[in-house]
């Protein structure tokens, strides 16, 4: 119970402010299209300058990661996160806001990938999928706040006041992280040549590349639907007012949680009976696609759908625990940085792309709903050949 306290409970809290930060646009999209009447390209840019900066750093924060430790690391990138919430309160320009966004991404980079390599040396590899799927809860909890409870604190506060409390927030959560205590280990006597090498043994291996596309494509998909695009695809696609579209983001981000707290407390007992992680998420992937086409045909009653559709989506997280099962354990920093740098790279491309496809298809005469529709479409049916491809890479494994 005390790691728990001590260990767990820190990291989860920096993961669930990451994972705020991550969602928070979808929630104030209004509001700054209003107040700097940029287009959804624009808006897409800017949103998506946070996964950029994430994405850019992940391959050198899995050498900091294992060379420093989740402690130093993540606490320090921390207060860069707060400055950037401090700046995206004050800023007035597409610019300023979209460097705001950048560092708030780079602030909060370490906060996933630290945690599971913490985990792994202060509770053993046992444990580590279904600790990785409590802290995933975390982040669950956080999406969760950044949609209905969110919307409710817009018209109280602003986006500016609100991003100023995050400001604050984040120089907090920094402090409860730099106090956990310290595992001995790291890379520290380790050449910086021999990191490098570790980490061109781990992007040459076929297990990566196996994992990589799926995580991309779909992982990095909903990521891009969840944090940006969700709200804007209710209120043109499905004709609702934001309000009522929170609420649907809530009812994903709920079923999102619940997957998690499900995988966290039953990976082990379904493994005992046969069901293994691998299987979970080949099913929980396949499932998650099936959710999407019935959301882009507008099918099936809605409330029920968008909690389904955040449930299996759950799953993703497996991906990490499993590539990194195939490494040693010296490597856990690398392994999951370097997957985790393709799930952003996704997440950034189609965040980006889905905004210009509809800034290019209304401009060719499509309907606001229709340019959305085909669009959404579009990027299913990458997933579904990527998806497919997993299917067939991981054909014979356990």
């Amino acid at each position: 119970m005390n790691l728990w306290l001590r260990v767990f409970l820190p990291f989860a809290t920096g993961y669930y402010f990451s994972y705020f930060l991550r969602n928070v646009n979808a929630v104030i999209a209004p509001e700054l299209t209003r107040e700097l009447g940029v287009s959804a390209a624009g808006l897409g840019l800017l949103t998506s300058a946070y996964l950029l900066a994430f994405g850019a750093v992940q391959l050198p924060l899995g050498l900091a990661l294992d060379r420093w430790g989740s402690r130093r690391v993540e606490a320090t990138l921390l207060l860069v996160a707060a400055a950037g919430c401090a700046l995206f309160a004050t800023g007035h320009s597409l610019l300023e806001l979209a460097v705001a966004r950048a560092l708030i991404g780079l602030g909060v980079s370490a906060c996933l990938m630290a945690s599971f390599k913490a985990f792994g040396q202060w509770f053993g590899t046992a444990r580590q999928a279904s600790l990785n799927a409590a802290i995933m809860a975390a982040g669950g909890l956080g999406a969760l706040t950044a949609s209905t409870p969110l919307s409710w604190a817009i018209p109280a506060f602003g986006w500016r006041g609100v991003f100023a409390a995050l400001a604050v927030a984040g120089v907090a959560v920094a402090g409860a992280i730099f106090s956990t205590p310290e595992k001995p280990g790291g890379t520290q006597g380790e050449s910086l040549g021999a990191q490098l090498r570790g980490l061109a043994d781990v992007l040459a291996s076929r297990a990566f590349w196996v994992y990589a596309p799926q995580s991309t494509v779909i992982v990095g998909g909903f990521m891009a639907f969840q944090g940006l695009w969700a709200v804007p695809w209710l209120m043109h696609f499905g004709g609702l007012p934001r309000e009522a579209a929170a609420h649907h983001l809530l009812l994903l981000s709920t079923g999102m949680l619940g997957g998690f707290l499900a995988i966290a407390f039953g990976v082990g007992p379904l493994s005992k009976r046969g069901v293994s992680a691998l299987r979970l998420l080949q099913v929980g992937m396949g499932l998650g696609l099936l959710a999407t086409l019935l959301i882009v045909l507008g099918v099936g009653p809605a409330d029920p759908l968008w909690f389904a559709f955040g449930l299996v989506f759950s799953v993703g997280n497996l991906a990490y625990a499993l590539l990194q099962a195939h490494f040693a354990a010296g490597l856990a920093g690398r392994v999951n940085t370097a997957l985790n740098l393709m799930v952003f790279v996704g997440a950034f491309i189609i965040q980006w792309g889905f905004g210009t496809s509809v800034d290019l298809l209304q401009a060719a005469g499509h309907a606001p709903r229709d340019a959305y529709q085909i669009t959404f479409a579009g990027l299913l049916a990458v997933q579904v050949v990527s998806w497919l491809g997993f299917l067939v890479g991981t054909r014979g494994s356990k």
